[in-house]
């Protein structure tokens, strides 16, 4: 409920005519009329303000107190609150809505204390809910990177676990939507869509999204950090018995370019270890390096869809920067591993016996 533009318009222009009326040598001919419309005007336009402020904080409240499992669960006592504020309010616009007239209905006695009661009673209601979020970030800090509207949608969908699906690239970078099995009362996560080149990564395990919000999104995290751990342990393998162009194309963009530079550590590294008994075998290195570099950009030149070119065009970038690294090495005479210059180098291997992945 709200004035029209053109109605509060000429509120405010009235309430100028009235004040000037007051200062009139007249004045006190028209006193009890001046003084009956000074405050008539003024009482209108309290209750307009502090109307729309209620207005705005119920509905906004509304849902989530009245509509939502879970902040009714975590908030009984404000929830039943809530109750009585929403029956206050519907009651005061119903009234609104019957009289249909500003000044009639703004000038009750009972309206302006009535809103400044709910007011207050919907300050409390929201300090309780922004608490209730502050103990949420605290349990799932990805929550501190999604906005107050985002998480109290989240928490009032946490019970159906599709509908917050849309907010998933604010929690997780790159992650567009999990994949959702139905099965009985909640669907179970088999595996995740990344809005980056578009690719699927299946679940090692299929994921059943129990309990609280909070609790089966830890989960989400727990599953896909095992599933790449297995994937790539398995690309590990697989990478020494596949011609490097057939291998690229079967795992996720960012396993094959994780597995892309181990693979490049243990061949600089064997290199070290040979050039004790072979003085060319850096160079050697340095020769395998540029075949395969020279590899894949025959394969981007060819028919790939976008996706595959993203990723090839990526180890290009990668194993260009490998190339140079290899090259800067031989031309500084570096034959070991514990060199200031290949310490400083990015690097990454694989243990197999950390379990914590």
């Amino acid at each position: 409920m709200k004035l029209s533009e053109e109605n509060f318009e000429m509120l405010e222009e009235n309430q100028v005519m009235v004040t000037g009326m007051t200062s009139s040598r007249y004045l006190a001919t028209f006193e009890t009329d001046v003084t009956k419309w000074q405050k008539n005007l003024g009482r209108i336009s309290e209750v307009y303000q502090i109307i729309g402020e209620v207005q705005r904080t119920w509905t906004f409240l509304e849902n989530l107190f009245i509509h939502s499992d879970e902040v009714r669960k975590e908030l009984p006592e404000e929830s039943d609150r809530f109750i009585g504020i929403d029956a206050e309010v519907r009651k005061i616009l119903k009234d609104g809505v019957e009289k249909k007239n500003a000044n009639i209905f703004c000038n009750q006695d009972y309206v302006l204390p009535a809103l400044e009661d709910v007011q207050k009673q919907l300050t409390i209601c929201e300090k309780a809910l922004n608490d209730f979020m502050s103990s949420k970030r605290r349990s799932f800090p990805r929550f501190y990177f999604v906005s107050p509207t985002d998480l109290l949608d989240i928490l009032s969908n946490g019970s159906s676990p599709a509908k917050i699906m849309v907010h998933m690239p604010k929690i997780f970078q790159a992650i567009d939507t999990l994949e959702l099995k139905e099965e009985g009362v909640r669907p179970a996560a088999i595996g995740m869509h990344s809005c980056v080149g578009k690719e699927y990564v299946p679940f090692t395990d299929n994921l059943k999204l129990l309990g609280k919000v909070e609790n089966y999104l830890q989960d989400v995290i727990d599953i896909m950090r095992k599933s790449l751990n297995n994937i790539a342990g398995d690309s590990l393998k697989r990478f020494g018995s596949m011609k490097k162009d057939d291998w690229l194309k079967d795992d996720p963009a960012q396993i094959t370019l994780l597995i892309n530079l181990m693979q490049w550590c243990i061949a600089v590294e064997n290199g070290f270890e040979k050039v004790k008994t072979d003085p060319t075998a850096m160079k050697t290195a340095l020769s395998e390096q540029i075949v395969l570099l020279k590899n894949l950009i025959i394969m981007v030149q060819g028919d790939l869809d976008k996706p595959m070119r993203q990723k090839i065009m990526c180890m290009i970038t990668m194993d260009a920067h490998s190339r140079d690294i290899i090259d800067k090495l031989n031309n500084a005479g570096v034959t070991s591993g514990d060199d200031f210059q290949w310490q400083s180098q990015l690097k990454a291997y694989w243990d197999a016996d950390k379990k914590d992945f």
